[in-house]
């Protein structure tokens, strides 16, 4: 069974978005390096393990963008935990963990 189409708001119109196949199962990433300038975040998720580590995904945004997506993460957050309780946020690690670029 094909599932509904969403029509868009009135004066508003649909465009369609592709979703590389190499991105459809996501990555995972257990730390997250942010760096700036004055025209652009660039934030690298990493997967961190014993004595490794590798960039999964780097994604660069405008400052304004940056300041929308920290909105919607802090809403998703706020609805996450009213449903599912109160969460506390991990501990950070402990010393200087410092990263080598071959």
């Amino acid at each position: 069974m094909a599932e509904p189409t969403q029509q868009p708001p009135a004066g508003q119109k649909k465009i369609p978005v592709e979703f590389p196949a190499q991105l459809k199962g996501g990555v995972y990433a257990n730390n997250m390096m942010v760096m700036h300038t004055r025209e652009e975040f660039i934030l690298d998720y990493l997967m961190v393990g014993p004595n490794t580590g590798a960039v999964t995904a780097r994604v660069i945004m405008s400052p304004g963008h940056m300041k929308r997506m920290i909105a919607a993460l802090q809403e998703n957050m706020g609805k996450y935990e009213q449903k599912y309780g109160s969460l506390t946020p991990a501990e950070e690690p402990k010393g200087h963990v410092g990263f080598l670029k071959e």
